[in-house]
């Protein structure tokens, strides 16, 4: 994948520096040049009211896209982005964490636009974001914090997929401009040539387009201030157009000739005033030593008649037609690495690293089968045979492997021997020639290796050279005599670096004006050649500090053109010593000539000093300025840009900025100039930091970095990586869940593997084995078996090893898969034959569990339950640190779950506790969700306990909450809350709320519409219960909004008649339900034609209006609902409807409509009749029918009819009650009306005897009883 952010390259900000670097005026003494030496503009705090609206907020546009035309991808994904986005702005944590880390502010997240706004507060801040910002950091860092491991594992297949970050930078610039005017005085460069009104003489102050100034804005009614850098003139100007620069610079003036090589033609004859400078005549021809840059007064010159070597000034040339423009900023014989890596080292140690964080455990520790058909290839089979048959032959049990030692033990460089010095005082009656020695040793004319330590910090050589000393002023003493011999005795070269050594020590103990006179003097000793540049340019450099902290401008300024010259012209010049200060001058004066190369390589030369000087940080700024640089330099400096992010990923990673350090690593690999030791330094970062950023330390990032890896290995020659780098990848893609596509890469490794590759036997015979694994993992049961058998048949007959117990389980495990149970339980007894061998209870335990999964197969339920118990008596047994836990809680669960299978639900309920218990010891978030997901399910369906289900359901959920899976936490909070409800307490019901309201929040997170709306209603729902019935209606009116907002009639219209049931099913304002059913989901029901849904509102309307006593609109809404079951066919409504209609009629008095729809009713009701509650229907509907022809028709006779009926169905219910009434009713009417004593007689005796049974002391036979007719029945 390719770095997600396209920076435009017209930015008006640009890059900016460091703190010690800014070009600010008044921030170090070491950016003056000329007039900034001069006395500054005071600093203001205040601006001008005119000024134009600075924004505060600057957005950050997200767009997910792919492909090399960085198109956005389909919407869907898009969608995905912004319920990360959701997520993110109801916990913003993480977000802050790496805003603050880009040296940001959050504002605010608009997940609906993909946008994030965020702020400044100081002007570094926006420097280093829109640093950032240029190098392509932020698409990267955003890549890192929204997109999880499945997708890096699925953007394998799609290159160029990412995080695209789009700014207004037109806002981002005001907004830099804004912060500078906060903070004062500002550079800037001129948008057009103007003129300034003098503010020091009598001339104005002209400054061309692109001439960078310092400004101070207007303060208390006040113009612009300016101050020219070319000469210290001062002017002002209402409102003068300006841009201003970044704190390196922002744009690049087309200047002829900036930085060149070659040869060039003196113009006039020069006498050198110094041995540093060039002597020559007017025509001689002067070789460029390095680089001339065109903005420096010197550069390093060679003279071509006499080779000659030294400074020339380069006004005093002219270009001939051999010199041409250069834009590298290395000289030929230059390191161009700021550090070194060492390639093979680090080779060796990343593949080590990678075997250590990607190994796996399956050719050595028994696999757990428990219960849930390709061929192999020709071609992999043969391969397969071959490469067994190879490493057997190449490998005999005699031979030796030798390991060479580990090359990082040796050190490969030669330590100098340094002379060593007796310091002896005059008195001592020594030798006059004590000091021939150092003369000797310090008196050579080049440079020499040994000077290193010389040229260095003080005092490492004076304390590892000089002895017998009493204190320091002995030393000087003794080096002051030396110097006077060296003096007496012409020897230049001695006298000159004695001379360095004694400015060295008066430094040291802040002499600075006895330092300065020895360092002059070994300036102005006439040598007789310019040879050792080292040593001159380290009196330069202490020499400049001097002037420097002596306020001496003129020679400070002098001498810092000649240190110019040697940077420009001497390769490796930088030995640590040097004052930062000192050489950020030669950077400033770049800038202000607006010479890129120039830059770039004191950018360099500055970063590779705070490098040696153990200042990691300080070298940050030069190296990311630089590579913003490189980007836009062609040529050879082009190849090391790889480096250069690769040692800033270091440098983040250090300064503990993992987003950065990753960032930076992934540009090292895909950088065109990338290496193959590049690529492992990079997976080395990101493996570094993979906790911190995804909690784990196996990211699926890694992937992509192998994949550039190897193709950037030689073909053929890194069988060893290409091992690696196909464990690892076929590893993750089996961890998350895609054993397939990790099988494909061991193919393609296997199929390209050779004899002469070096891998070993076990070596060999391991990558076998997790191929037959991971085969069985894709089902590919056959394939295995061919794998195992080539495994099995390379190992030694007569020497069984453990290895050999790991194949037999694996080939069990594959045909047990495959229903060969016989043979499966043949290879199960051999791998227990050979753990009881070795003694080896973990694998045995394993393989003992296996058998029982086989014996539960093939239906040998106790025979596996006995394994099983064996199982588990072994794991039980085992250390702690064995690593055993997630197949011991395998086990446990699957045992529980046999034990509740067959009715013993205490045992099962034991285990499961069990391997809970286990899984919480060893802190296993996996396996207690496992084992909770079956104690609830223990708890909800098979032994219901709402109260231990809300428990474990609790647990479950802080376990979720863990893992950051907001979908699941909110499904979890839902079954939570239903279950509180069930427990029906007020304080249940609190906490039910509580529950919906935090899944409310989740699924607004996540932008689930649906499950949003209906958390809206579940809240309205148990606010009704809990009788706060001022937020009932605007809870579900929130809860029909968002349902609208799907867009989807259907979900409307469940939405409407679900926030009417709330009141339907309530005994409080259940008119309120009427409105959402007639009025709003009705009518939508019939415009989209869904008859059930009409029906079922019918029905629901006809039922609340009955109870309403609204009987005229009842009736008709039961009307509908008769119709339209007999539409659709179904009886059990339509009779449901018949009753209801029947009912209707008898409350308004239509006796007979009434008997007619409850005999349809009857009519509708099967035949035999199979449950109690038909024959209690048949008992009720008969009684009323009585009642009504008796009481309201008044037709004794067919009443009779109707309560025999009754007390038949009555009868066969055993019902005492109905059949007293009814027998009362009867000897009424038979006594009375139909005038039958001997019926009448028969059914009072008959009642007589149910009223002793049921303690009633009086029956009443009087015909003009008035009975209440019974309520109404309800389907």
């Amino acid at each position: 994948m390719t770095t997600a952010v396209r920076p435009k390259p017209t930015s008006g900000l640009g890059n900016t520096d460091t703190e010690p670097c800014r070009l600010r005026a008044g921030r170090t003494s070491s950016w003056r040049s000329e007039a900034d030496l001069e006395p500054k503009l005071s600093r203001s705090k205040g601006a001008s009211s005119a000024e134009d609206d600075i924004p505060t907020v600057l957005p950050l546009q997200l767009v997910l896209v792919q492909g090399l035309d960085r198109l956005p991808v389909d919407e869907g994904a898009q969608e995905a982005l912004r319920g990360k986005l959701r997520m993110l702005e109801a916990d913003p944590g993480r977000v802050t964490t790496l805003l603050s880390e880009l040296s940001a502010h959050l504002l605010s997240i608009n997940s609906e636009e993909n946008a994030i706004c965020i702020t400044f507060k100081v002007f570094e801040e926006i420097w280093k974001f829109n640093t950032y910002y240029q190098m392509g950091f932020l698409g990267q860092c955003m890549e890192n914090l929204l997109l999880d491991q499945k997708f890096w594992i699925n953007c394998l297949d799609r290159e160029n997929t990412g995080i695209e970050i789009f700014i207004k930078e037109e806002t981002m610039n005001l907004m830099y401009k804004g912060l500078l005017m906060q903070e004062g005085s500002f550079f800037a460069s001129c948008s057009s040539n103007q003129i300034f009104d003098s503010s020091t003489s009598g001339s104005d102050l002209y400054l061309e387009k692109g001439d960078i100034a310092l400004f101070e804005p207007p303060f208390l009614g006040s113009g612009w201030t300016v101050l020219s850098l070319s000469d210290g003139a001062r002017g002002t100007k209402e409102k003068p157009p300006l841009e201003p620069v970044s704190p390196f610079y922002e744009k690049c003036l087309d200047v002829v000739l900036l930085v060149a090589t070659g040869t060039c033609v003196a113009v006039e004859e020069y006498d050198g005033n110094g041995p540093d400078e060039l002597s020559f005549e007017a025509g001689d021809r002067i070789i460029i030593v390095g680089l001339l840059v065109s903005c420096f007064q010197w550069f390093l010159g060679k003279r071509e008649r006499t080779c000659d070597v030294g400074l020339v000034q380069t006004h005093l040339v002219k270009p001939t037609d051999s010199v041409c423009e250069s834009t590298d900023i290395f000289l030929n014989t230059e390191d161009r690495t700021l550090v070194k890596l060492e390639q093979e080292k680090i080779k060796e140690e990343t593949i080590a690293l990678l075997r250590k964080t990607y190994q796996t455990d399956v050719g050595t520790i028994y696999q757990l089968g428990k219960q849930p058909v390709q061929m192999l290839d020709e071609e992999l089979k043969h391969k397969i045979v071959s490469l067994v048959q190879d490493s057997c032959g190449k490998l005999s049990p005699s031979s030796d492997i030798c390991i060479s030692p580990d090359s990082k033990d040796l050190e490969t460089d030669e330590l100098w021997d340094l002379p060593h010095f007796t310091v002896c005082s005059e008195n001592d009656g020594t030798s006059p020639d004590r000091h021939h020695a150092l003369l000797s040793f310090l008196g050579s004319r080049d440079f020499q290796p040994e000077f290193n330590c010389l040229y260095s910090s003080y005092p490492e050589f004076l304390l590892t050279c000089f002895h017998g000393h009493a204190d320091e002023e002995e030393l000087v003493a003794y080096l002051s005599v030396a110097r006077e011999t060296a003096k007496k005795k012409r020897v230049l070269w001695a006298q000159s670096r004695i001379c360095y050594l004694l400015g060295q020590m008066c430094a040291s103990r802040s002499k600075f004006s006895q330092a300065r006179v020895y360092y002059e003097e070994a300036l102005t000793i006439p040598r007789d050649s310019f040879s050792d540049m080292s040593l001159q340019a380290a009196i330069y450099t202490n020499l400049m500090f001097i002037y420097l902290t002596q306020k001496n401008t003129e020679k400070y300024l002098a001498l810092s053109e000649r240190l110019a010259a040697l940077l420009m012209g001497v390769p490796d010049l930088i030995s640590g010593t040097e004052d930062p200060d000192v050489m950020k001058f030669v950077l400033k004066k770049a800038i202000l000539s607006h010479n890129k190369p120039a830059e770039a390589r004191s950018c360099f030369l500055l970063a590779k000093l705070h490098l040696k000087q153990g200042e990691p940080a300080n070298a940050v700024p030069f190296v990311e300025r630089l590579q913003m640089l490189v980007d836009k330099l062609p040529g050879e400096c082009k190849g090391t840009h790889s480096h250069g992010y690769l040692l800033l990923g270091r440098l983040y990673s250090d300064q503990g900025l993992p987003h950065l350090a990753v960032s930076s690593a992934r540009r090292a690999s895909f950088h065109a100039s990338a290496t193959l030791s590049d690529c492992l330094c990079s997976v080395s970062l990101l493996l570094e930091n993979a906790v911190q950023l995804y909690g784990s330390t196996t990211p699926a990032q890694v992937a992509t970095f192998l994949i550039r890896a190897a193709s950037l290995a030689p073909e053929g020659a890194e069988c060893r990586l290409a091992h690696v780098h196909a464990l690892n990848l076929s590893w993750l893609f089996h961890e998350h869940n895609l054993p397939a596509r990790a099988l494909a890469y061991m193919r393609a490794f296997l199929l390209g593997y050779s004899s002469a590759s070096g891998m070993n036997q076990s070596e060999v015979t391991a990558a076998l084995i997790w191929v037959a694994w991971l085969c069985i993992r894709s089902e590919q049961h056959r394939m295995a078996l061919d794998v195992l058998n080539v495994v099995l048949s390379s190992m030694p007959e007569h020497c069984t090893t453990q290895q050999e117990g790991v194949v037999h389980n694996m080939r069990a495990i594959a045909l047990r898969r495959t229903g060969d149970l016989r043979q499966a339980a043949e290879s199960y007894r051999a791998a227990m034959e050979i753990c009881e061998e070795f003694e080896d209870q973990h694998n045995w335990a394993v393989v003992l569990a296996n058998f029982g999964f086989l014996c539960f197969r093939a239906t040998a339920k106790h025979l596996g339950e006995e394994h099983l118990v064996q199982a588990v008596e072994l794991f039980s047994e085992l250390e702690e640190e064995e690593g055993h836990k997630m197949n011991f809680i395998s086990v446990l669960l699957e045992l529980g779950q046999h034990y509740i299978s067959q009715g013993y639900c205490e045992k099962g309920k034991i285990y499961y506790e069990w391997a809970l218990l286990i899984a919480i010891q060893s802190d296993q978030s996996e396996s207690q969700l496992k084992a909770i997901r079956h104690l609830c399910h223990l708890y909800r369906q098979v032994c219901p306990n709402e109260a231990q289900c809300i428990i474990y359901s609790e647990h479950q959920l802080a376990l979720v909450r863990r893992t950051g899976d907001r979908s699941t936490e909110a499904e979890i909070l839902e079954w939570i809350s239903q279950l509180y409800l069930g427990l029906g307490t007020e304080r249940a019901n609190r906490s039910a709320l509580e529950c919906t309201k935090q899944s409310l929040g989740i699924f607004i997170d996540l932008g689930k519409k649906r499950k949003e709306a209906h958390a809206w209603l579940q809240a309205g729902k148990i606010y009704h219960i809990l009788r706060q019935m001022e937020l009932v209606d605007l809870y579900v009116q929130v809860a029909q909004d968002v349902g609208l907002s799907t867009g989807d009639t259907l979900f409307v219209l469940e939405m409407l008649e679900a926030a009417g049931d709330i009141f339907f099913n309530s005994t409080v304002e259940r008119d309120k339900a009427v409105c959402f059913y007639r009025d709003r989901a009705l009518p939508i029901a019939m415009k989209a034609g869904s008859v059930r849904t009409q029906l079922r509102l019918c029905n629901k309307l006809a039922e609340l209006l009955l109870q309403m006593r609204d009987y005229e609109d009842a009736l008709e809404f039961a009307q509908t609902a008769l119709d339209l079951s007999t539409m659709l066919g179904d009886h059990l409504n339509e009779r449901v409807a018949f009753h209801r209609l029947a009912t209707l009629y008898h409350c308004q008095g239509h006796f007979e409509m009434a008997e007619h729809h409850y005999l349809k009713a009857l009519s509708l009701c099967p035949t035999p009749l199979q449950f109690d509650e038909e024959v209690l229907y048949y008992a009720r509907v008969y009684q009323i029918l009585g009642d009504i022809t008796f009481y309201d028709l008044k037709d004794p006779y067919d009443a009779a009819g109707y309560y025999h009926l009754a007390l038949a169905a009555a009868m066969d219910l055993g019902n005492k009650k109905s059949q007293l009434d009814l027998c009362t009713r009867l000897a009424t009417i038979y006594h009375n009306f139909l005038v039958d004593r001997e019926l009448s007689l028969f059914f009072y005796q008959r009642a007589r005897g149910f009223a002793a049974d049921l303690n009633v002391r009086r029956i009443n036979l009087a015909p003009d009883q008035n009975l209440r007719i019974p309520s109404q029945i309800h389907s």
